[in-house]
């Protein structure tokens, strides 16, 4: 059971996520498998139908915290190791309130790990929507970034020096489609772990005698979760690549946040996050507009992956029943599944609002005087004189302009025209064409319809077609 109440929390976890595990949202979805499988033993003649009415009826009757004692329940589970073993206490005590008889069937055939693995699944469930949803808004706001700014020309980075032109839809062209393959991986994880946990107390059912395999499917059917092909109490593979899978995402979203963040440097200039009363001031400077949703993506993609680490970590389980590797998952998921929720909220936010600033890009792509042109002037050049010639050339043209303050275009303009060997290959229209960034995006705005059909032929992008 999971308490993550620190005073900053908030601002980095999903709200909606933290209170599934909330003590009393954890215990809710334990008396809920507890129902589930007093039902299902009834079906199948287990346990008397008058015990599992009167087990289901108290474990539906109201909000956990009014039933059980959670503050006791922590306590206990100190010395018994897990929660699972005082809540079944005090729900046997719970339910002998109202019929000692039926008492006697409380939890019969199953073992603690049982209930709160199970539990988890159920919880994780309602994650997977919960983040599905927000990839949803993330990769919508991208694919109308795409749409938007297909032929909006910027400056291409490397080593985070410019590089060649590209497009800004060329670039949210590449979250959009990150950001999917997640969404695909997210949901298949999910879909592998909707599994329930129902084993006993070493994985053979050998608590309910020839009845188990039968209980096992009701039980299944009774939770909406599939039918393993045998408990995995100490197989958690399907939970480790959960929370992989997670790790990738809030990495992803950790890239486009530094993206973002670089883009918005007040010497670049090119985004800025949305505006609003309150959001990313100083407390002191009150001219600052700081980039605060991108902080909480990154803070969340720092804090992910050693937590993924421990889930890896955590693989290593002793036989039929682990000893330190299990407990040892119990609060990090669901912080890894709370900081990934709180990240994608920010990143929405940041997406839908993002402000674009096409002249100041096109002011930055300015900055050399066509030196990020170069490879364009050198491949044009090296048609006619080689290659190597052609760069060594381009080469000198580029420290001359630097130094002498001229455009790489008139410096080579001169460097052509002071050797025979070289004049005339290149007209000026020639190079005031090259020197033309609109001309030397290459596939960028193909990208982006490429992209962005996948995107809507996938069926996620069905709703913005």
């Amino acid at each position: 059971m999971s308490h993550l109440s620190g005073i900053t929390e908030a601002i980095y976890s999903d709200d909606e996520i933290l209170s599934l595990f909330s003590g009393a949202a954890t215990i809710s979805q334990m008396l809920a498998v507890e129902a589930a499988l007093a039902r299902a033993q009834a079906q199948c003649g287990v346990i008397p139908s008058s015990a599992a009415a009167v087990i289901d009826e108290v474990c539906r009757g109201g909000e956990a915290s009014d039933m059980l004692d959670l503050d006791g329940l922590a306590t206990a589970a100190v010395a018994a190791g897990n929660i699972a073993i005082p809540f079944v206490k005090q729900l046997t005590a719970a339910v002998a309130r109202a019929d000692a008889e039926a008492a006697r069937y409380v939890h019969w055939g199953a073992t603690s790990q049982d209930i709160l693995d199970t539990a988890l699944v159920l919880q994780m469930r309602q994650v997977a929507a919960r983040l599905d949803a927000g990839l949803a808004r993330a990769t919508l706001a991208c694919a109308r970034l795409t749409g938007a700014h297909r032929d909006t020309i910027m400056v291409g980075r490397t080593w985070l020096q410019h590089a060649l032109p590209t497009t800004f839809g060329a670039k949210t062209a590449g979250w959009l489609e990150a950001l999917e393959r997640s969404r695909l991986r997210v949901r298949q994880d999910a879909l592998q772990i909707a599994l329930l946990q129902f084993g006993g107390a070493a994985g053979t059912l050998a608590s309910l005698g020839p009845a188990g395999a039968e209980v096992t499917r009701a039980l299944a059917a009774e939770l909406d979760l599939g039918v393993p092909a045998m408990p995995w109490h100490t197989h958690r593979d399907r939970l480790a690549s959960l929370a992989a899978s997670l790790g990738v995402l809030t990495g992803t979203m950790g890239k486009i946040a530094r993206d973002l963040s670089l883009m918005a440097q007040s010497e670049v200039g090119e985004v800025s996050e949305p505006s609003g009363p309150g959001r990313g001031g100083s407390s002191t400077m009150p001219h600052k507009r700081n980039p605060v949703g991108c902080a909480a993506i990154l803070a969340a993609a720092v804090r992910v992956p050693p937590l993924v680490s421990t889930m890896l970590s955590g693989m290593i389980q002793e036989h039929e029943r682990a000893l330190g590797g299990w407990q040892a998952e119990w609060d990090v998921l669901p912080q890894i599944a709370a900081l990934t929720g709180g990240a994608l909220r920010h990143l929405g936010s940041v997406l839908d609002g993002l402000q674009v600033y096409p002249d100041r890009m096109a002011k930055n792509l300015a900055l050399t005087d066509g030196l990020i042109l170069g490879e364009a002037y050198m491949l044009a050049l090296g048609a006619r004189l080689g290659r190597l010639p052609a760069h060594a050339l381009v080469e000198r043209a580029s420290r001359d302009a630097v130094a002498n303050g001229l455009s790489l275009r008139d410096a080579l303009r001169e460097a052509l025209e002071s050797d025979a060997a070289t004049r005339g290959t290149l007209s000026d229209d020639d190079l005031d064409r090259l020197g033309n960034p609109a001309n030397y995006v290459g596939e960028a705005p193909a990208i982006c319809d490429s992209v962005l059909a996948a995107w809507k032929a996938s069926g996620n992008g069905a709703k913005a077609a």
